[in-house]
This record gives structure tokens, C-alpha cells and sequence, in this order.
């Protein structure tokens, strides 16, 4: 089988894979998006389980490095479903004629790198290769889903779903008995929809979660028409929150104000809903008491929901509210008032099987007619440590990491020369707005190959030292706050022997990008070029 030479292999097609193809087009390069799935979107591909949708909101969660595009387009609610979110993605690969560079339906099994000639090799699980120059791994932070550990996995007789790997065909809960094992995100956001149909609902539920309303709606036209009148500057404000989110950030403390202002100030933010609930007071996620009464808000009002005192006192959490990616839902703590929806907890008595009509707990068999695994991914690393890379000296990738992921900024690593990955550990990612975040990384990345182009440089990689400070900063950047005291998949908590490292940059939006740019202004600090 003939191999194929480019100058760029960029390994995914969501909103990554497709900027960073437009970029290096315009640039000159010869490049390919190496896709999985049978088209475009990424997360929005795979993710179709029922109720799916972004918890930012749709005016935000977008491209911005066309403001034609930005104007042309128009979203239809406040927080986009997944379908309407897949038509975007379709939307741009037409708009930019992106399809005819990128390979469907082949995944990456390898990818080894050759110091004589300074090129990578990547085979395809279907035994096909091509050869490239640069590599770019832009699988995303929630790509890889996570299986659970328990007994009896492949013993069930009826279908089995995994939020993460939902079919494309409608599924059909009508009269049906169905077990939701997790009470995470896709959880949260399927069981409410999954329950108008099924004729009895089983939630499993190792850890309950914090989750603020969305108030989803039909998009304000007027809102929509002020946003886009000044949408420039609407995305300038947003990059300077840590979030780079666009939103209402108090400085102030918890625990400066009166009992009944803050009250005030929670129901402002849970009336109005969404992620920016958190955005309340900045010290939050800094000081333990004042963090207590967010959460204590939080869990009054799911006793004031849940009709029963024991099911409610089970869904509320207890670690501290923002440990966890917080969620967003659409009556989920509403849907356990319905006489067919069960709560199981199974955090002191794990799930003792998985039988061929059912889920055993508690020495009962709860017998159903479907299996949903809402269990989550194994995040920021998965999807890389998946592929077999392999740097100079035939270094392996996920044996580097076999301890712990460590990166540079989240874009490269040493002895892994002339490869990038898009928002990688060590990168704000996930405590961000993804679209910008995955923008801010394309357009670094892209730069840097037509500076390398100018300078007829052929190898880029970071050098050890830089790798290292850069950890060492990544783990700082959490260590005087709370976020890493909760067992969260930003730890790979989630994930059975899975080294606990915290993997995101906390550090905020702004700091992050103002390292990239000092970094490049100082002629790519920490990179050694060949």
C-alpha cells in the first residue's frame, strides 16, 4: 500500500482539526485531517445521546476568526442542542470547502517518528499510511470514553449504550426499562428526556453532582442583535476573564457581604442560570468556608425540588461546589419526583454485577431492557495515549505519561519533535470556552509553522527544561485553591489506574495566552529548532 507525503497530518476533525485545515491552507501547506468518524464535529459527532447539549452559551460557543460567518449565522436557542450544533460544524466544512482534505472513517493506530529525515509515519488501524512533516493531535480533551470495571460487562442480553458512542439512529425508550449508570454531565442531561418515555428509569449513582438550571430558551432576537452589533469587542471582554467566558465576574468575597446579600446574590444567579453561577464571589474556589455557602444554596434547593427527603438528601453533594466541572440541566433534580424514576446509590455498595437481564445492587437485580453507561471519558490524555507515538529514540509516548501527562504550554513535548497537540494537559482547556481556547492554540501553532517556514527551520521541539518549569507552574497554579481537593477527571480520578496528576492549567484564560505570546516575542522560548 503506497504511502501519501504532506506536510501537515492533523489526527481530528472537530472544531480543531477544521480551523487548523483552513489556517494552513492559507498558509501554503499541504496538509490532511485524518477523521474516525464518517464526518465533520468532533465531541458533536459522537455525542448524540438524547438531550445533548453545550452548556455555553450558543452566542459564545462559536468560531470568531470570520465575522462574516459570525454574522451569518443564527442560533436558534440560548444553550444549542447537539443536532443544531453538528449542522454548524457541517455548515463551516461547506462554507470552506473543507471535506476534500479530510480522510473519513480511518482511525490512527501508530505514529513514529524518523530523526534522518525528520518526518513522522502514521498508520492507520486499516494498515494504510502517510507520511508528514508536522503532526498534530487535535482529538480533544472529551474523546475517549470511559468504561467502568464490573463484573460481568459483556453479559447483558439487551442493548448497551455509551453516552459517549451514541448510535446515529434514533433510539426508541418507549415502555422501556432502562439503567443509567453515572450521574455525570451527559447523565444529567439524558435522564430528564430518557424519563418522558421509559416506562421505568434506574439511576445508578456512585457521586451526586451540582448542577444549576440553564433556563434554556428560544435565542433572544434582541439579545442576539446586540451581541452581533459589537461582537469584536464582546469577545475581547470575554478573553480577559479566567474563563474566557463573557459574563458577570465579582471580585469581591463570599463572606464580606451579609447572609441575606448573598442569598440575593445566588438567586440572581440561579435565576439567571448557566455556568456563570460561579462567578458569584472570586473566592470561591479559593476558601473553604466561602465556598460552603455556595454549596449549602445549591443544596437547599434541591430539598426544595425533590419531593422526597431521602432521595433529595441522596442527590446532594457533598464535596465542595466547582471540584467537578459544574453542570448545567434541564429538570434534572425534577425528573426524580416521577413515580418510575429510581435513585440507587451506589457509593458505599458498588454495583455488584452487570447480569444478562439487568444490573445487580444492594443483592437485588434490578431486571430492564436497556443498559446506558453515562461514565464519562478518560480525559485530556486518552485520546493521545490511545495512538501508539513514538519519538526520537523510539520514545513512547504513553509510557512518558504512564505516571502522569507533562507538556509544554499543552502544545508540545520533548523528544517528540514536530508535534503539536491542540489544547493538551498543561493548557486552560476545559475550565474555558472551548471554541476560543481551541482558536487561540490553532492560530499558535499555525504561526509557528509559517515562522519555521521563513526561517527554513525542519524540527521544532520543546526542550526538557521548559517542559519541566511548565509543569511545575501547571501544578502551582492549583495548589492554593480548592479545585484539586475533589476526585475529578481533571485528576483521572474517574479512570481505574490511572495516575492522579491534575492535568488543565488553572492559572485563567488571560495568563495563559500571555505566556504564548512572551514565549513567541522571545523567539519561542523554550523550543529548540533544527
Amino acid at each position: 500500500m503506497s504511502e501519501q507525503e504532506f506536510d501537515v497530518a492533523v489526527v481530528g476533525a472537530g472544531f480543531a482539526g477544521m480551523y487548523l485545515l483552513h489556517r494552513l491552507r492559507r498558509l501554503g501547506f499541504n496538509a490532511r485531517v485524518i477523521e474516525a468518524g464518517s464526518d465533520v464535529g468532533g465531541t458533536w459527532y459522537w455525542n448524540r445521546y438524547p438531550g445533548a447539549r453545550v452548556d455555553i452559551e450558543s452566542m459564545q460557543y462559536s468560531y470568531q476568526f470570520d465575522d462574516d460567518l459570525q454574522q451569518e449565522w443564527r442560533w436558534t436557542e440560548r444553550y444549542s442542542p447537539q443536532p443544531e450544533i453538528l449542522k454548524y460544524a457541517r455548515h463551516v466544512a461547506e462554507r470552506y470547502d473543507l471535506r476534500r482534505d479530510i480522510q473519513f472513517d480511518t482511525r490512527v493506530a501508530a505514529a513514529v517518528y524518523d530523526a534522518s529525515s525528520a518526518r513522522w509515519t502514521l498508520e492507520a488501524e486499516d494498515g494504510s499510511k502517510i507520511t508528514t512533516r508536522f503532526f498534530v493531535m487535535a482529538t480533544g480533551c472529551l474523546s475517549k470514553p470511559n468504561w467502568p470495571q464490573i463484573e460481568g460487562m459483556d453479559s447483558f442480553a439487551g442493548p448497551t449504550y455509551h453516552t459517549a458512542l451514541w448510535p446515529h439512529e434514533n433510539v426508541d425508550f418507549t415502555g422501556k426499562r432502562v439503567a443509567v449508570i453515572g450521574t455525570g454531565s451527559s447523565a444529567i442531561q439524558s435522564i430528564p428526556v430518557i424519563a418522558e418515555d421509559a416506562a421505568e428509569v434506574f439511576v445508578f449513582q456512585r457521586t451526586p453532582n451540582y448542577a444549576i438550571p440553564a433556563h434554556n430558551a428560544p435565542l433572544d432576537k434582541k439579545y442576539e442583535k446586540k451581541v452581533k452589533d459589537r461582537y469584536a469587542d464582546f469577545r475581547a471582554e470575554a478573553k480577559q476573564t479566567p474563563p474566557g467566558i463573557h459574563g458577570r465576574f465579582r471580585q469581591g468575597g463570599a463572606l464580606e457581604v451579609t447572609s441575606a446579600e448573598r442569598k440575593a446574590e445566588y438567586e440572581r444567579r440561579w435565576a439567571n442560570g448557566g455556568l456563570s453561577f460561579m462567578g458569584a464571589y472570586g473566592d470561591l474556589m479559593f476558601d473553604q468556608d466561602a465556598n460552603d455557602t455556595a454549596a449549602g444554596f445549591v443544596r437547599d434547593k434541591i430539598r426544595e425540588i425533590v419531593d422526597d427527603p431521602d432521595v433529595a438528601e441522596l442527590l446532594c453533594p457533598t464535596n465542595i461546589i466547582g471540584g467537578k466541572r459544574l453542570c448545567v440541566d434541564t429538570n434534572y433534580f425534577a425528573t426524580y419526583n416521577r413515580d418510575h424514576v429510581h435513585l440507587i446509590d451506589v457509593k458505599e455498595r458498588p454495583i455488584e454485577a452487570i447480569t444478562p437481564d439487568g444490573v445487580r445492587a444492594h443483592g437485588k437485580n434490578y431486571q430492564v431492557d436497556a443498559l446506558i453507561f453515562a461514565t464519562g471519558f478518560d480525559a485530556m490524555t486518552g485520546a493521545l495515549t490511545a495512538v501508539d507515538i513514538r519519538g526520537k529514540g523510539d520514545a513512547l509516548l504513553r509510557d512518558r505519561w504512564a505516571d502522569g501527562p507533562s507538556s509544554y504550554l499543552g502544545l508540545a513535548m520533548a523528544d517528540f519533535p514536530n508535534l503539536f497537540t491542540v489544547t493538551g494537559p498543561g493548557s486552560p482547556s476545559v475550565f474555558t470556552n472551548m471554541l476560543p481556547t481551541i482558536e487561540q492554540h490553532v492560530d499558535w501553532i499555525a504561526d509557528c509553522l509559517a515562522y519555521m517556514k521563513d526561517h527554513n527551520y525542519t524540527a521544532i521541539e520543546a526542550t526538557p527544561d521548559a517542559e519541566a518549569a511548565w509543569w511545575e507552574h501547571v501544578q502551582d497554579s492549583v495548589a492554593d485553591g480548592l479545585k484539586a481537593t475533589t476526585n475529578s477527571w481533571y485528576l483521572g480520578a474517574n479512570v481505574a489506574g490511572k495516575a492522579r496528576v491534575f492535568m488543565p492549567y488553572y492559572g485563567g484564560f488571560p495568563n495563559y495566552c500571555r505566556k504564548c505570546e512572551e514565549v513567541v516575542a522571545d523567539d519561542y522560548e523554550g523550543f529548540a529548532f533544527a
